[in-house]
């Protein structure tokens, strides 16, 4: 009988939600939450100092301080984004470490649609934060050549 014992405890430690990816999510919901309320202390307080933000745009390869300037204006008049996600992988570094994390999320936009976002988490004496965040857009395979066409402009 404890053998038995054993294996139910086993598996439901298996199937037990992990803390840090509930962490994690926590911290991208906030960042959404902060940036839809225009919140730009909060919005930034979630990243590290030398994080990157990446955007759609090929020149948006910004690192936090670029990221601020551009985005503040914004906040300072009311004026936020929302991304809500519609779905969410998180991966947690091995046990040795526990202290990186990977995402990627399937995102809704008004204006946009369906998006994607992607990044990087590290563990600090703070809690999480995000390190690098790649905002993208998912395009159907069927639609890629005339995206591409009109990138060109073609």
């Amino acid at each position: 009988m404890s053998l038995l014992l054993t294996a139910v405890a086993a598996l439901a430690l298996q199937s037990a939600p992990d803390p840090a990816e509930a962490e994690v999510a926590a911290v991208l919901d906030q960042m959404n939450a902060a940036s839809s309320a225009a919140d730009g202390a909060a919005y930034f307080a979630l990243f590290t100092p030398d994080a990157r933000f990446i955007g759609t745009d090929a020149t948006e390869r910004w690192s936090m301080a670029e990221f601020r300037a551009f985005a503040e204006p914004f906040f300072a008049r009311g004026r936020g984004w929302s991304y809500p996600a519609r779905d969410r992988v998180i991966t947690i570094a091995p046990v040795e470490c526990r202290c990186i994390a990977w995402f990627d999320e399937d995102l809704d936009n008004e204006g946009y649609g369906r998006t994607r976002g992607s990044g990087v988490l590290r563990r600090t004496a703070d809690g999480w934060k995000i390190e690098q965040y790649v905002l993208s857009f998912a395009v159907p395979n069927e639609r890629s050549k005339a995206v591409v066409e009109a990138i060109r402009g073609e």
